[in-house]
């Protein structure tokens, strides 16, 4: 009897480790299309001309046109949010700063630390997208 019962716990540790496996391989692919559909921030030329190139199929000729009208364009724009930035960095402030007058103490803590968990999201993001490619990836 025991052999039996062996058995039936190396099947069901084999079912686990294979569902373990299968979940994984879901959750993985999962974040990869997500990653995919998510704009570049921040990353520059090639960050944007990369996620378009993901986004619309683009050919390796298009990309590189795409991405060359972006670095024609960069300066431009950055000087631009840079003149916006400011203001916005400041409403910012000031909407964070309404919205938490409107708190109790313990949402305050809360919206802290959500404040905080996205700020985190935001600079991965931008690390990521400043990030080239790995060859063979476009």
């Amino acid at each position: 009897m025991s052999l039996d019962i062996l058995g039936r716990s190396r099947t069901w540790a084999l079912a686990l480790l294979a569902a373990v496996f299968l979940a994984g391989g879901a959750a993985g692919w999962a974040l990869a299309k997500r990653r995919a559909a998510e704009p570049p921030r921040g990353g520059g030329p090639d960050a944007i001309a990369s996620y378009l190139g993901r986004r619309l199929d683009l050919t390796p000729v298009q990309q590189e046109s795409v991405r060359a009208v972006f670095v024609r364009h960069h300066e431009e724009m950055q000087a631009i949010w840079g003149a916006v930035r400011p203001r916005l960095d400041s409403l910012r402030t000031v909407v964070r700063t309404e919205v938490n007058a409107q708190l109790t103490p313990d949402q305050q803590a809360r919206y802290a630390r959500l404040l905080a968990d996205l700020e985190h999201q935001h600079d991965q993001r931008a690390r990521r997208d400043s990030t080239p490619p790995k060859p063979g990836q476009h």
